[in-house]
């Protein structure tokens, strides 16, 4: 009887740990959100450059040395106010030579005057013939016309000798001064630019890939390193033609900087938005990480009650505090936003209970 007794009492215990072996794991107490369906925009980065609206680029007009830098980058010019002098005396002297070339002319004008006047008497008087008026006539303008010629050359070598000093053609900043005193100069020199503050213009290189989508109009955001909106502005320019070396089309926009944020030759972020459509998000902290691909823990109703199962998604740009999704996920599913670490797909779940505020 002890024995049978004994034998009943293993057989018992072993049904009830198969019964517990067999009872479902107790369900996680999980918080989720539900799929919505929103705006997403289709958007690429770019890198811009900003220009100034109103610059000017300052070449010499005259080749030389630099003797002279009247100028230091950031200094506020005025228009006609000097910026370099450019070594003027070989020209000088040019204009020297031809100014006591001009004294020897009218002293020739002067005299072909006088032979002239006195020609003209002889001939009144019936001693010289009409030919020796001619004659003297004739020499008269001849050194008139020479005394002229000289007199337009004057003016020109004058006026060159006026470009050997640079001057800013308007009020502005000026920028990198590159040359320095000594330096040779030519026409293709550059020595500084000269913008005024204000306005800027962006400009963006895009990939020939995206031409049949480029348009004027398409919204430009300027972010700074955080990936805030620094302006927000349109392309407003496209190029006809196609970078060869880089196989871009250079576009445009206008900057609006009254508040100074930006600056002239800064290189920026520019987000491009190419259209907009209805799309479900997805929150940040439901998405995870695995060689490479996103995943996401959705709560699905199977009938005994909701389970969490595993999901492949695919991801686009961030929005805010969501991803958009681009597939996997559908509006209206729940994604589990908190607990996923301790999840396993076919966990049983079921929603937490909401946190009231306290008074």
């Amino acid at each position: 009887m002890a024995a049978l007794a004994a034998a009943v009492g293993v057989s018992a215990g072993c049904s009830r740990k198969a019964a517990s072996a067999d009872a479902p794991p107790p369900a996680m107490a999980v918080k989720f959100v539900v799929a919505q369906l929103m705006s997403v925009p289709d958007t690429t980065e770019y890198l811009a450059q900003l220009r100034s609206r109103h610059s000017a680029t300052i070449n010499p007009q005259v080749e030389g040395q630099v003797t002279k830098i009247f100028v230091a980058s950031g200094d506020s010019v005025k228009s006609g106010q000097p910026l370099m002098q450019i070594d003027p005396l070989k020209q000088e002297a040019t204009v020297g030579s031809q100014v006591a070339t001009r004294t020897s002319k009218e002293a020739t004008v002067r005299l072909a005057q006088i032979q002239y006047e006195r020609a003209e008497k002889l001939y009144a008087a019936g001693v010289n013939s009409k030919q020796d008026l001619d004659t003297a006539k004739t020499a008269l303008d001849t050194a008139k016309a020479d005394l002229d010629s000289l007199d337009a050359q004057v003016r020109v070598e004058r006026v060159q000798l006026h470009y050997f000093e640079v001057t800013s053609p308007m009020n502005g900043i000026v920028g990198d001064v590159p040359v320095r005193v000594g330096d040779r100069v030519t026409v293709a020199s550059l020595l500084t630019t000269v913008d005024q503050p204000g306005d800027l213009e962006a400009y963006i290189n895009i990939p020939v890939e995206r031409s049949k989508d480029l348009r004027l109009g398409l919204t430009v955001d300027l972010l700074d390193t955080a990936g805030n909106v620094l302006s927000k502005t349109q392309l407003t320019f496209l190029s006809p033609q196609v970078n060869p070396d880089t196989q871009s089309i250079l576009a445009k926009a206008e900057v609006d900087n009254r508040k100074g944020q930006l600056r002239t030759a800064e290189v920026t972020r520019a987000r491009i938005t190419w259209s907009r459509h209805e799309g479900p998000v997805v929150p940040v902290i439901a998405v995870t990480r695995i060689n490479g691909q996103s995943f996401a823990f959705v709560a699905v109703d199977e009938g005994k009650g909701m389970v969490a199962r595993q999901r492949l998604i695919r991801v686009g740009q961030v929005l805010g505090n969501d991803y958009a999704v681009l597939d996997g996920v559908k509006p209206g599913d729940r994604l589990i936003v908190s607990g996923a670490q301790a999840l396993a797909d076919g966990t049983p779940v079921v929603e937490a209970a909401q946190e009231t505020a306290k008074p």
